[in-house]
């Protein structure tokens, strides 16, 4: 009897699942993040030289304030770059922050006097929107395997309550403190 030949056209879906092809895609998304942290890092450094040159005389209080809030700004995207180099997810809870810098910058840089009633009206209603998506994200479960950002609130009621537990029920008392950090420590390494 003859065996069958296997195709290899057959089989192409086998080769999209490797890990390999996944890593090495990861990785050049990984080099492209890096390039940008260091384009991040080359805008900032000519926004500071920027900046210092503002300062000299005749002193322009709203283009320095510009200046400062457009560099806060930068180093806040530069800090969602780098906690997507760590963690393989952007930070929501950055990604607002951000968001509530940059319009109270120009919020500053423009006046609050001078701008129109429905513009200063729709700003007010967008940063309720920014500040309780703030708050609502400390319920959003995490989408990646990895570390948590909101595990210390989670971490704290644990504690806390099992302190208490504790304290109610002595024949637990050998399971202290520092073992339910360790045992969410553990949580905390991602796994490769």
């Amino acid at each position: 009897m003859q065996k069958p030949l296997n195709a290899p056209s057959s089989n192409w879906y086998v080769w999209l699942n490797k890990t390999a092809i996944v890593r090495a895609l990861e990785t050049v998304q990984d080099l492209i993040v890096v390039s940008l942290c260091l384009a991040l890092f080359s805008v900032m450094v000519i926004q500071l030289r920027a900046m210092f040159i503002s300062l000299l005389p005749p002193l322009d209080f709203r283009a320095v304030t510009s200046d400062i809030l457009f560099l806060l700004i930068l180093v806040e995207l530069f800090r969602l770059l780098i906690i997507y180099l760590q963690e393989q997810r952007v930070s929501i809870g950055v990604a607002v922050e951000v968001s509530i810098v940059s319009v109270l910058r120009e919020v500053i840089v423009r006046g609050v006097l001078e701008t129109p009633w429905s513009q200063t009206l729709s700003t007010c209603a967008f940063l309720l929107v920014m500040g309780v998506l703030l708050i609502i994200r400390v319920w959003i479960p995490p989408t990646f395997k990895g570390i948590d950002p909101e595990k210390r609130l989670s971490t704290r009621d644990k504690v806390v309550s099992q302190a208490r537990s504790d304290n109610h029920n002595s024949h637990n008392s050998d399971r202290t403190v520092s073992s339910i950090f360790a045992e969410d420590s553990d949580l905390l390494i991602p796994e490769d």
